[in-house]
């Protein structure tokens, strides 16, 4: 127990003092990181290429737009790319994406600067505009923070193996589960779920998708929590080799976590992905594009018409994201350039 509350102080003192600082950096100039994890319908992985972002909106280069996605091995990366064919397309805008840790490190990026949009969760967004609900957010609003648009379920799996024995919420007592990356959205989800259960008696471990599914595979845990999409790429291919199994949350296991949190809804893992014979039954959060006050309402507006009148392009998630459900589940207050789209 102490362990994870060293963990979590961390996550808390790491967090404030990033945030600490998002005043002073607003204004900043460009910043080169070769850094990147992953997390929450995301990933975490360690890029070698050397990416610049600008600050203050494009830095000076108008054209220029930096867009903060997650890991490669989660559904925010890819679908990011698919949005940066499609503005670019459409618009006069260049995108430049980049691999991240995903939701909590977005909202930092959103709030210096050094990101001009980003995919979060909802709940995430929440807790940032607000200053609650996570360590590092606490009485640390982030009052830049703006909505752009909700996307699609972010599923929350728990993943395991069919040779574990681990088949319902319960028999995660005593496991060793990775919750995601220190600091992720996967690692707030899976602390606060499994607090909801009643699971205070297991071992942690903190990695994204990818390095998750390695130790899977090689019985260094026994389950793992990966929130995204379905199909995420990491967990397609660990059954590719694997026999996969999605643990259920349903009944009053569900109705547990829908009553510890406000953003979980009913959701479910289709029979057919990732191997599954049957569903697997299951609660999820919303993914968004959010943005930061100081960007133009014209470019906000400009890129939001893009995406939406052009979702025929996308091959992503294109049962769920459409005009018309854009606003369904938004936790902030929305980017005047996107009212200006919705109406």
């Amino acid at each position: 127990m102490t362990r994870k509350l060293d963990r979590r102080q961390f996550i808390a003192a790491t967090g404030a003092a990033g945030l600490a600082g998002l005043a002073g950096c607003a204004g900043g100039g460009g910043e080169e990181t070769t850094t990147t994890t992953e997390s929450g319908g995301e990933e975490t992985t360690t890029a070698d290429e050397e990416t610049t972002t600008e600050s203050g909106g494009n830095g000076g280069t108008e054209s220029r737009l930096s867009w903060h996605a997650g890991g490669t091995g989660g559904t925010y990366y890819p679908l990011s790319n698919e949005f940066k064919s499609v503005i670019e397309g459409q618009t006069d805008f260049t995108i430049q994406v980049q691999s991240t840790g995903a939701s909590v490190e977005n909202v930092g990026s959103l709030a210096r600067g050094d990101a001009d949009f980003a995919l979060i969760q909802n709940d995430v967004a929440y807790f940032a505009r607000n200053g609650e609900g996570i360590e590092a957010f606490q009485g640390s609003p982030v009052e830049n923070l703006r909505g752009v648009a909700t996307l699609y379920p972010e599923t929350i799996h728990v993943v395991t193996l069919a040779d574990t024995g681990i088949e319902t919420p319960s028999d995660l007592s005593g496991a060793t589960i990775n919750t995601g990356d220190l600091g992720s959205g996967t690692q707030v989800n899976a602390t606060q779920i499994l607090e909801a259960l009643g699971i205070s008696d297991y071992s942690e471990q903190n990695t994204g998708f990818s390095q998750a599914s390695d130790q899977l595979k090689n019985g260094d845990i026994d389950a793992a929590f990966v929130v995204g999409g379905w199909p995420v790429g990491a967990i397609e291919e660990l059954a590719a080799t694997e026999d996969v199994r999605i643990v259920p949350i349903e009944g009053e296991d569900r109705t547990a976590v829908k009553d510890a949190a406000p953003f979980y809804a009913d959701d479910e893992v289709p029979s057919g992905t990732y191997g599954l014979e049957n569903p697997a039954p299951t609660v999820s959060v919303q993914a968004m594009i959010a943005t930061n006050a100081e960007q133009p309402e014209s470019t906000v507006e400009s890129v939001t018409s893009a995406i939406f009148e052009n979702v025929d392009e996308l091959t992503i998630k294109t049962d769920f994201i459409s005009r018309e459900s854009a606003q369904d589940g938004m936790s902030i207050e929305l980017h005047p350039g996107a009212q200006a789209y919705f109406g």
